[in-house]
Order: C-alpha cells, then structure tokens, then sequence
C-alpha cells in the first residue's frame, strides 16, 4: 500500500516505523528537513520536505498515486486542510486526520463530504484518556482493551504470588470457574512468549494476556492478582489537554487533584473542571508539595506533563512518599522499557496507545479494531469473517483445521444470533440485536459474519493472518 504520512512528530515517525516493517511505500511529508533526514537514517521511506498543504508538495509526494493519507501534522487546520487537497485535487481514496480540538470531533458535518473530506479521525489525547480510564476502572490490569463494540475484552496482567491460579495449570481455570467462559491467548516470561496449553503452568511474574466477556473481566483479574482495592483517590501531575480530559472524566466520582505549573493554565482549568477537583498550582518533582498534598493517601498517581524526566522523577517520588500505583506518560520508548515495573507501575507510550486505530484502516480483509500490544511487538486483531466454505478459508472450518501462523491464536468469537450485522456503537431508538460471545476451542466452527479475536505474539506473522480470513475474488 502506497501510505503519505504528512507530519515527522512523534505520532507520525512511529506510525510511519510501524508501516514500513509491513513492506508499505511510505513517503513523509514535513517542514523540518532535519526531522526528516532524522527518519531517514533510521527507517527505509521515501521524505519530501514542505508544507503538506500546498498542491505541488503533495504531487512530488505522490498524492496522484497514493492509496492513503495520514495527516498526522502539529496543527489541526493543517491536518484537515491536507485531508481536503488530498481527496479534492488528488482523489486520495482514505484520508485519516488527527486533530485535538473537540469542536472538529463532535461535528462530522465540518470533517466529511462538503466540508474537509476527512475519512477517519483520530484523537490521540482522547485515546490516552480513554486508556488510563479502564486502568483505574480496573486496578491491577496493564491494559485493558474492548472488541466488539465493548462485548468482549482482553485484560493483561502480571500474575501475583499467590493468586487463586498462579503456579496452577491454565486446564484449571475452567474448574475454578465452571459457568465463566474465560480463555488465555498468550503468556509472556522474560519477555518471552510461552504457549499456552491446558497443561502450560502460570508463574509468578508472567504477563499474562485473557480474553473474556466484558462482564466476567473483574473475576477473571482476581485469579491472577491479588484483590487490589478501587481507586477512590487520584492525584494528576500536568494539567494538559490529557490531564484536562482525565480529570473531566472522573468528575465527582473521584478525589481529584492536578498539579500544574502554569498559573495562567491553573485559572483556565478552574472553568473546565468541576469544583470539586482542587487544582494545585506547583512544581509535580517538589517532594515537599506532594507530602504536602498528601500524596501517601493516593490510590493513583498518574504523571501527564509533556516532559519525560519529569514525568518519571514526580512518580517515582510519589511511589517512595507512599502513592499505592503510579503511572506516567512517557513519549520515549526506551525510556518506557527502562522504568516500567519498578517504582512506575505502568508507563504508557502515547505512539502505541494510537497506533491501533490506524492499524485498523491499513490492515487487509474486513477488519473491525486492532490494539498494539507489548510496545508493537504483538497484536490483537478483530477480523469479520466472510463467505462460505469454498470461498474462505476460515467460514466453515474448525478452528483445528484453519491454517494459522504460530503465535497467532484465535481467541473469542463474536456472533450476531438474528442474523443481523453487530453494531460497533451502542444502539438508540430500536431493540440491539442478540449476540453470544463464544471462547475459541479446538472444535468451534467459524460462521459468516462471526467477529473473530485473533491474538498475535509477532507482528511479522499478521499477512498471513490477513490473508486467512480475505474471500476469493469470485464470491463477490
């Protein structure tokens, strides 16, 4: 696929590092040409240095030719204004704009047809939020990820000492819990994948990836860990666009502070969040304002600011003052590796965490979601299969008889059972359709229309996945 990638910023160089090792044609567009002799020396794509929306760039581009446009730029006027060019003078045939303000998202009449020509947006800023939400919804888990429209959901965890399950056989995870149907998709040891048989044994320290019903996601976390008390208390460092969103996201239901050092910022978020949050006005590495602030009493401290050091030094001296769980926003991947596990709980790579969504309109067949897992490494894929028994190679079959890459494991299976399309959004106005979540065995067959979780330990296997689940030419 022939991919214009219009920004070399963080978002667009890791977006741009994760499609060139899928065999695309990247060019990247940008006005810096430091940045972009930068990506070149360590990636191998094509770069043009100029300004994204003027025609001629985009001609040397290759827009003519280009099978997508990810405009991925600083500036959302910039990114939209591509996106437009793009499909007007170009015919562009995907346009994927990444904007931050929430007054392009929640009108489709400015980004879409008569107005920018905007095929898909992407909020990287909305997707973090969205991200540390259900890690405070679920205290424990690494991450916790939803398929289907929220009907089914993949948790993974570091398994605890003495957990129900942990130093038991994955066989017995069935017998604990005879009417839950729960499955393990991958285990990881060292950084090593393990597979997972009935008879593979869980050891203290494995992260350990499970696919369940949304609703059976609480007992499936209390097998591996211990039972960690409900977040009641947060205490936010960075008062940003995401600390903004988080903090808005909590509301009422929370003991919410922010630590933000801009004055001017502090009076600005006074007017956009409730008045229960106290807004601290400081510096989030002083060791005396957060004893002050009572950061022992914290069940989460989560560190948001734009900087790496800082977010790192205001957790780990929240986690030596006595903060229960930390989390930092860390744009550094090396940086992330380095400190996750330690007096950081979880350090979570914006890149990563929005990477997925792009993912998802790149990826070959009929493919609803994907989430990058283990920093890139893995992926989980929601496929809708197609067709009949002579036409794919995955309807009609036991999951026994379908010809996967190792490493690559069907987990869940989604099924509509009236016949109709499941919707990816909640349903207004008309009674939602009836679905079953069924966990994938040895014998389960596959049905057209089915949503199929596919777990993937190594990215480099995801082609032949694709092409598993793509239908000849003739059925259409």
């Amino acid at each position: 696929m022939k991919i214009l990638i219009l920004g070399a910023g963080r978002v667009g160089a890791s977006v741009a590092a994760s499609l060139v090792s899928e065999r695309n044609d990247i060019t990247v567009i940008d006005t810096d040409p430091l940045q972009l002799r930068q990506l070149a020396d360590k990636l191998d794509l094509r770069t043009v240095a100029g300004n994204g929306t003027h025609p001629p760039v985009l001609e040397q581009a290759g827009a003519e030719d280009a099978d997508m446009l990810i405009a991925a730029a600083a500036r959302d006027e910039t990114n939209l204004v591509a996106c437009q060019i793009a499909a007007r003078m170009f015919n562009v045939p995907t346009r994927i704009a990444r904007v931050r303000a929430p007054e392009f998202q929640n009108h489709p009449e400015i980004t879409g047809e008569g107005g920018f020509y905007v095929d898909y947006l992407i909020c990287p800023e909305q997707t973090v939020t969205d991200y540390i939400s259900k890690l405070i919804e679920f205290p424990g888990a690494l991450q916790v990820l939803e398929f289907a429209g929220g009907r089914v959901s993949l948790i993974a965890v570091r398994a605890y000492s003495g957990g129900p399950l942990v130093s038991r056989h994955i066989r017995d995870l069935r017998a604990a819990h005879p009417d839950v149907d729960m499955r393990i998709v991958a285990i990881f040891r060292n950084d090593r994948p393990v597979r997972p048989e009935g008879d593979t044994k869980i050891e203290p320290g494995d992260e350990v990836f499970l696919l369940a019903p949304s609703n059976h996601i609480r007992t499936a976390l209390s097998d591996l860990r211990r039972n960690d008390e409900p977040v009641r208390r947060v205490m936010i460092a960075g008062g940003g666009n995401i600390g903004r969103r988080l903090a808005r996201h909590l509301g009422t239901a929370y003991q919410v502070k922010v630590i933000e050092g801009n004055r001017t910022r502090c009076n600005y978020l006074a007017t956009q969040l409730p008045t229960s949050t106290l807004i601290l006005h400081g510096d989030s590495t002083d060791e005396t304002l957060l004893a002050e602030e009572g950061v022992a009493e914290m069940d989460l401290f989560v560190a948001l600011t734009s900087d790496d050091e800082t977010n790192i030094m205001s957790c780990m001296l929240a986690r030596r003052i006595g903060a229960r769980r930390t989390i930092a926003l860390i744009n550094r991947q090396a940086y992330a590796d380095l400190v996750e596990g330690s007096r950081i709980d979880i350090a979570i790579v914006p890149s990563q965490t929005t990477i997925g969504q792009l993912l998802t309109h790149v990826r070959r067949g009929d493919v609803v979601s994907v989430h990058s897992l283990r920093r890139g490494a893995a992926e989980a894929l929601e496929l809708i299969a197609h067709g009949d028994p002579k036409s794919s190679k995955v309807v009609g079959r036991r999951i026994e008889e379908i010809d996967l890459p190792r490493g690559a494991t069907i987990g869940a299976i989604v099924r509509s059972l009236d016949g109709e399309p499941l919707p990816l959004e909640p349903v207004r106005g008309r009674a939602a359709p009836r679905f079953e979540v069924v966990m994938a065995h040895h014998d389960t067959e596959i049905r057209s229309g089915d949503h199929v979780i596919v777990f993937v330990d190594n990215k480099r296997t995801i082609p032949k996945v694709e092409k598993s689940f793509q239908v000849n030419v003739g059925f259409f």
